[in-house]
């Protein structure tokens, strides 16, 4: 079986990638990746090596959610006709909506990992002021969703926000994101703290939540949530905000190493999201035992279900009582620790997404495709 995936380099979107393909190339497939965005440095691609069913194209080509990415969309999609007449692929896997109507005869399947249309939904509860790029974006998509044979979001939230943004005229399919537990350790002694991931400012992962009002243990904020390589020599670069009963520490971006070591200490992860359309990092948290703290969205209901503690939507006052409620309770925060885990190892391990997309694969046929 021969692959065409691309990718980006930004985010959750390249460790769901890397889980992907490790995958498919340990089950025999020969995948050809090529990525958009920004050239990967190379710890990030570190990953690939061993991997003698890979072959990998970098690009530089934008990608369509940005200001610039309409300018290079043509091009970008010129050269995916390109690798895939050189490669001739079983199937192609693209996680660009706007790819879906490439205009190229094999079965293809697009990924949903997030887009302008459905954040803006989430987010303002509006779409976004009108503009000639919009247009140009909004029916890229259209065209990207409609001519696909397959459309999979992680989430049933996540289907149902693209035909609320976008159209209903695509066939949908549901598979969760998935991790490799050994990644993760869940039995290191745990610490009382809270770790939270994203950036201050960032108003969907809304981690400004947990500065509103103090917490009586210490709490984490990792700034981003992409990886960065060891430095040659410690570099400290943390703020850390304390009193009597509120102690902050905002930290940048972290090693693997290190982002492992602040999952397998925390006691609790909290799950701030107000959008979150791939759910890597409550997933992670899982991996590593922490109780999960989620806002109450149907994103993280249809996840975890009853394994996590819910605070009340958006609300900081609510998110404050379910911390302090774990704190004073620490066998509580145990059991849900435990029910995060073992959650995670039934529905959210890669060699399930992987499975799930192999089977997809096996329902498409040539003879649906219909070129642009």
């Amino acid at each position: 079986m021969r692959v065409l995936v691309t990718t980006d380099t930004f985010s959750g979107v390249w460790t769901y990638t890397r889980e992907l393909v490790s995958g498919l190339v340990t089950h025999g497939a020969q995948v050809t990746l090529v990525s958009f965005g920004e050239i990967p440095l190379p710890h990030q691609t570190a990953w690939m090596q061993g991997l003698h069913g890979l072959e990998y194209h970098p690009t530089a080509f934008r990608l369509d959610w940005m200001q610039e990415g309409e300018q290079d969309f043509h091009a970008a999609q010129e050269y995916l006709c390109a690798v895939a007449r050189d490669t001739r692929p079983d199937f192609l896997h693209l996680n660009q909506l706007s790819f879906g109507a490439l205009p190229v005869s094999k079965p293809r399947l697009v990924v949903a990992h997030g887009d302008i249309m459905t954040w803006w939904l989430s987010i303002h509860g509006r779409e976004p002021a009108e503009s000639s790029w919009l247009d140009w974006y909004r029916e890229t998509i259209i065209r990207g969703l409609e001519r696909a044979e397959a459309v999979v979001t992680t989430s049933r939230w996540m289907e149902q926000m693209l035909r609320l943004a976008y159209c209903d005229a695509f066939e949908g399919y549901v598979i969760s994101a998935g991790r490799n537990p050994i990644y993760f350790n869940p039995f290191v002694n745990k610490e009382d703290s809270v770790l939270a991931i994203g950036r201050l400012w960032d108003a969907g992962k809304q981690v400004a939540l947990l500065t509103h009002h103090p917490h009586r243990m210490p709490v984490c904020i990792v700034g981003a949530d992409h990886t960065v390589p060891p430095p040659p020599v410690p570099i400290r670069a943390d703020v850390r905000v304390s009193t009597d009963h509120h102690d902050i520490a905002v930290k940048g971006a972290q090693t693997e190493a290190q982002l492992r070591a602040l999952y397998s200490k925390s006691t609790i992860f909290a799950a701030t999201s107000r959008y979150e359309p791939l759910g890597l990092t409550s997933i992670e948290a899982a991996f590593s035992r922490c109780a999960l703290v989620a806002n109450d969205t149907p994103v993280y209901r249809e996840m975890w279900d009853d394994a996590a503690l819910y605070f009340e939507r958006n609300n900081a006052e609510s998110l404050a009582e379910t911390l302090a409620q774990l704190q004073q309770d620490p066998e509580l925060a145990r059991l849900c620790g435990t029910r995060a885990y073992n959650r995670a190892r039934e529905r959210f391990t890669a060699r399930r997404m992987v499975d799930d997309y192999l089977r997809l694969y096996r329902q498409l046929r040539p003879s649906k495709v219909a070129v642009a």
